[in-house]
């Protein structure tokens, strides 16, 4: 079957849950998770609404009006950057456009060099609008689309992510923005790739996020640390290039085929696999509720939270809990943890 190409939200639910073999072998392998839970008879209601999406985009078209005025002013804003292009001048927005994913990718790597190395003769900003970018993963290629990349007068690359949930009185969703935090340290590790080749590319570990100010529809910036995604992020890849050991671990004639397996034999395969459950999981993972009956079922701590399971330590289910808080020894009986 053809596989599911990965891109950077797929990349960024695999580093908040890095623990989970099962999401690691089965996007690594580019399973389709949407088809395997609907066949499992636990579809996840994943998808942003058309209004929503509308919202996005209009969003996106401001900010990036008018030769992306506004984008360069934030970028300047908050990065620190040196002031604008010779003159007054708009910033260079290269073509893209270019055959295939392979075309684009190699398009945009010409453009970051080239970029750079107007930066340095004419201190020239370059704004360049939904570049795409490879990162190896599991041995093939993962192609990522940021919203934009920005190269200010210095030579130093930015990657913007543009969200259209508001901050508002200067804080936003706290998930979101981790979430987005999350995306965009994946957009900075396949930068870095493209930066080892080019001369004079500085990438640093900053992203910015540019989201609507408070209830209206003008854009406002902030600089978004992602240090510690970015070594997440590292981790996690490392564990998918020897993504056959988990796959050593699976039974004779396993497949996540949903159009040749029963739903008794796709079960199987799945439960092969050993996940790392968390209500996180509800918003990153069309496996989640799949996931979550099972944890339910096996009255797993997991399913009420990571702090939870952590504070627990060694005591797996609800059942073992109540009997620790009684103070009996030993496990409890199959009737014990079914009541529990």
């Amino acid at each position: 079957m053809a596989a599911r190409p990965l891109d950077a939200r797929a990349l960024a639910a695999l580093a908040a849950n890095p623990g989970c073999r099962r999401r690691a072998l089965l996007d690594g392998a580019g399973v389709d998770k949407g088809a395997v839970a609907e066949a499992l008879g636990s579809p996840a209601p994943f998808g942003q609404s058309q209004f929503a999406f509308a919202r996005g985009n209009a969003f996106e078209a401001r900010v990036k009006a008018d030769g992306g005025r506004a984008l360069l002013g934030l970028v300047r804003e908050h990065r620190g950057a040196p002031g604008g292009a010779p003159g007054g001048a708009a910033a260079r927005v290269p073509d893209l456009a270019a055959a295939g994913p392979e075309g684009r990718v190699a398009r945009t790597a010409l453009a970051l060099r080239e970029a750079t190395r107007a930066a340095a003769d004419e201190g020239a900003w370059t704004l360049l609008d939904h570049p795409l970018l490879a990162l190896d993963v599991a041995g093939s290629p993962a192609y990522l689309e940021p919203d934009a990349v920005v190269v200010d007068p210095g030579g130093r690359w930015t990657v913007v992510e543009i969200k259209s949930f508001p901050v508002i009185d200067g804080s936003a969703d706290a998930a979101k923005v981790g979430a987005a935090a999350r995306q965009s340290a994946v957009y900075v590790l396949a930068l870095e790739r493209v930066a080892l080749r080019t001369e004079d590319a500085r990438t640093g570990d900053r992203a910015l996020l540019v989201c609507p100010k408070d209830f209206s529809n003008l854009p406002t910036g902030s600089v978004v640390d992602v240090r510690k995604q970015l070594a997440v992020t590292r981790r996690q890849l490392d564990r998918l290039t020897r993504i056959e050991e988990i796959a050593d671990a699976l039974p004779e004639g396993a497949s996540f085929d949903v159009s040749g397996r029963s739903g008794e034999e796709l079960s199987a395969a799945v439960e092969a696999l050993p996940a790392a459950y968390a209500p996180e999981c509800l918003a990153a993972c069309e496996l989640a509720f799949h996931c979550r009956q099972r944890a339910r079922g096996a009255g797993l701590v997991e399913s009420l939270g990571r702090s939870v399971r952590g504070d627990l330590g060694g005591l797996t289910t609800a059942a073992a809990v109540l009997a620790a808080a009684r103070g009996e020894a030993g496990h409890p009986t199959k009737s014990e943890a079914k009541r529990s």
